[in-house]
């Protein structure tokens, strides 16, 4: 059931999906680029239950850190369909602006120092370049996905604001 409401809501949010805008040279913005790479459908499912699509789809530059479908997963049983709830709303559009900084950063930007980021909910994000990149304490295993609107790093775990 918890499957095809996922299914259903990626779904929904490939249909607001238009055209974007070709900023960077990159035809597609971040919602759907996300879309388009198959690992993030518990993400995309999230987004357009919290209402976030037309946000995401906006002119930016966004910095997401996407969170996989694995590390949904991992998240203890319940905690997703738990946040889909409408009554929930407000929690779950806390968490999904917890990955949003509402800049571009590239991560040769973050190289070899650790920084603070404000995030799209107020709350500040750890950036540790040092070894890699970690944010908070999920890891980065992917960097730099180019979108029209922004940039998508691909992290190993939900990051949550704390409180």
């Amino acid at each position: 059931m918890i499957r095809r409401t996922f299914i259903a809501l990626a779904a929904a949010a490939t249909v607001f999906a238009g055209t974007s805008a070709m900023a960077d040279g990159h035809g597609k913005d971040i919602v759907d680029t996300a879309v388009g790479a198959g690992s993030f459908n518990t993400l995309v499912a999230a987004v357009s239950a919290a209402g976030l699509v037309d946000t995401l789809k906006g002119k930016g530059p966004f910095t997401v850190f996407a969170p996989t479908d694995e590390a949904f997963a991992d998240l203890p049983d319940g905690t997703v369909e738990m946040l889909l709830k409408p009554e929930n709303k407000d929690k779950l559009v806390s968490i999904l602006t917890y990955h949003v900084v509402p800049t571009k950063v590239m991560a040769e930007d973050v190289a070899g120092q650790t920084v603070s980021a404000v995030t799209v909910n107020g709350d500040k994000l750890m950036v540790d370049g040092r070894k890699g990149v970690m944010i908070n304490d999920a890891e980065v295993i992917q960097a730099d996905i180019m979108a029209s609107n922004g940039i998508i790093h691909v992290v190993d775990k939900v990051i949550l604001p704390e409180g």
